[in-house]
């Protein structure tokens, strides 16, 4: 497999967004640490500090497949610089707000800036990245991501301790301003027109192609919608893990907030491994076997088993350590999937990369809106920091079986109309 310098025009994008994905997911989390400074302040309930949580994802489920569109239709350069703009604007408004109504207020606007990022970054990936690094490139985009979770909690802890929860999304704004500003600089919509693209890279690099014009949304939703249903079934631990697991170790142990946000950092941490290889043995098998339903459905498959293994514990004991070990095992096997599952809409719809993504990605954000709540009223309804654990292995379960139907192998058919057999392998 072709390997680049740091300094080649492949390997800069792909660092831009590496960057990109730690950043967002810094700003997105950050609120779950911040948590024990203004829900103290405000005097909010779990399930209100649930709704601040899940506030963001109203409007980043909104966007996914509209966002998606743009980037495909406008490019991902002026998606991203618009985009970034308004969630550094959003993150830097979290920190003025006065009470519950007003930090709504600035995460939905967080959730409009950020709908979009993921969807564009992958339209950028489906030019900027080979076929056979699709699963690398998610794969350690979204590990930079999980950097962004492990270091959030330590991070805010510290500025919260010498400043205070404010000045930490003030922080967070400026960071994501000068990301923008090096974007704006650095990157072109089209390969060929970067100042440091070389003929080697241009040759192994997917041939640029004419965008259709009209999107075939019914159809697309469609073939997309069993990939959108498991990534739902993934949302789900996901964002309980990202809302709740620092103030999980807070309360369930009675810990310090340096301690928990230790322990916290450490399950993220395990996070950004299980990304890494999870790219990289993707494409290694996808190299090996050149069959993408076992590079990529059956990976996710497995990996979603593995999920639900770690997790059991869980129900049976509460001992610090080995819920340390179990959360950061099932974080580490669901991030696995993660590769495999980004690169699946580049597989399938190529043309479509952006939009495919964006739906995608709605699973997710649907399991942003719901997880966060319901998880905040489990532990207020019954006290125990244990339950929310219980949705997730019986979503995780249901991956395990629907990841089979997703069907990468079956190439989206762009024509005006599907043929029987492009229905039949539709997975649906």
């Amino acid at each position: 497999m072709k390997r680049y310098r740091v300094s080649s025009a492949t390997s800069i994008v792909l660092i831009m967004l590496c960057v990109m994905y730690l950043i967002t997911y810094l700003d997105r989390v950050n609120v779950s640490t911040a948590a024990a400074g203004f829900g103290k302040e405000f005097h909010l309930s779990h399930t209100e500090v649930g709704l601040v949580f899940s506030a963001f994802a109203y409007p980043y489920l909104l966007f996914q497949v509209i966002g998606g569109w743009v980037s495909d239709r406008f490019g991902a350069k002026r998606t991203l610089l618009f985009c970034g703009t308004l969630w550094a604007a959003a993150t830097v408004l979290t920190g003025f707000a006065g009470g519950l109504a007003s930090l709504l207020a600035a995460r939905v606007l967080l959730g409009f800036g950020e709908g979009a990022t993921f969807p564009a970054a992958t339209a950028a990936m489906s030019r900027w990245v080979a076929k056979e690094r699709r699963g690398f490139a998610q794969g350690i985009t979204h590990a930079a991501a999980r950097v962004g979770n492990a270091l959030a909690p330590a991070a805010i802890v510290i500025v919260m301790a010498k400043y205070g929860w404010r000045e930490a999304f003030y922080i967070s704004g400026a960071i994501s301003l000068v990301w923008v500003a090096i974007w704006w600089l650095t990157f072109t919509e089209h390969p060929k027109d970067h100042p440091r693209i070389t003929a080697a890279e241009l040759q192994i690099l997917p041939a640029t192609k004419a965008k259709p014009a009209k999107v075939p949304f019914p159809r697309l939703f469609k073939r997309m919608l069993p990939v959108t249903i498991v990534y739902f079934c993934y949302g789900w631990t996901l964002w309980l893990f990202l809302s709740w697991i620092p103030q999980y170790f807070l309360h369930s142990y009675d810990l310090n907030l340096t301690k928990s946000a230790l322990f916290a950092s450490t399950v993220f941490f395990a996070g950004v491994l299980g990304d890494t290889l999870g790219g990289i043995v993707t494409d290694k098998i996808f190299e090996r076997t050149r069959s993408l339903k076992r590079a990529r459905s059956w990976m996710v498959s497995i990996c979603m088993f593995f999920t639900l293994l770690a997790l059991i514990p869980l129900m049976f004991t509460h001992d610090l350590y080995v819920s340390l070990a179990c959360l950061a095992a099932g974080f580490f096997f669901a991030e696995m999937t993660i590769g495999p599952m980004w690169a699946i809409p580049m597989d399938i719809a190529p043309e479509y990369s952006g939009t495919a993504s964006g739906m995608m990605n709605t699973g997710s954000a649907l399991a942003a809106i719901i997880s966060p709540v319901l998880s905040g009223f489990l532990i207020d309804r019954f006290g125990s920091w244990e339950l929310p654990f219980a949705g997730s292995m019986v979503l995780m379960a249901i991956g395990v079986v629907l990841a089979l139907r997703m069907q990468p192998e079956s190439k989206f058919d762009t024509g005006t109309a599907p043929n029987a057999g492009s229905v039949s392998r539709m997975g649906v």
